[in-house]
């Protein structure tokens, strides 16, 4: 019989999504103040991959992207999940923006193997954390140096643009594991 055992720890990632060049300074400056200091972040991505978000959200969306030096226990991931989703409502009150919906925050967590994201939508490749919460496994990892999209991956996450930040933030996450 497998011996079950703690995982361990993950590198926190948060996507961020906006129009609004002030939301991302505001809102890494919050998600900073309780999960600690950005590590990495990434370049913005012009978000063109759809228009699923422009009734909410307006048009000229930005993607980007921030990882967390401090790893965390991927159990938190729910907890993380519905805090920024109070967040992105505390901010859309803070920002007083002509939309609704302001900014659009994604965590998630990197392993050495893949990219789990947090969602509050269920759907059958979605597996049910807690309180309305649910993970996938949006990308994975392959020996080459190349992330893999599956069938469910939103156009955006398979995107090149999008792994080279989740690289390079593999590779930090591997040079913090080999100094535990």
């Amino acid at each position: 019989m497998a011996q079950a055992h703690e995982p361990d720890n993950v590198k926190l990632i948060v996507g961020m999504l906006s129009a609004l060049p002030e939301a991302f300074g505001l809102a890494r400056e919050t998600l900073a103040a309780r999960y600690g200091p950005v590590d990495l972040e990434s370049q913005p991505v012009a978000f063109e991959f759809t228009s699923y978000y422009e009734p909410q959200m307006g048009k000229g969306l930005i993607r980007r992207f921030i990882a967390f030096q401090r790893l965390i226990d991927p159990g938190i991931l729910a907890d993380v999940k519905l805090h920024t989703n109070r967040l992105e409502l505390e901010l859309a009150q803070r920002l007083c923006a002509p939309v609704p919906r302001p900014v659009n925050l994604d965590p998630g967590y990197l392993t050495p193997a893949k990219l789990v994201l947090a969602s509050a939508k269920d759907f059958s490749h979605r597996v049910y954390l807690r309180d309305g919460i649910y993970a996938e496994v949006t990308l994975h990892y392959e020996k080459g140096g190349k992330f893999r999209s599956w069938p469910w991956t939103f156009p955006d996450f398979a995107s090149p643009a999008y792994h080279a930040f989740l690289l390079d933030a593999r590779a930090k996450l591997r040079q913090q594991l080999a100094e535990l």
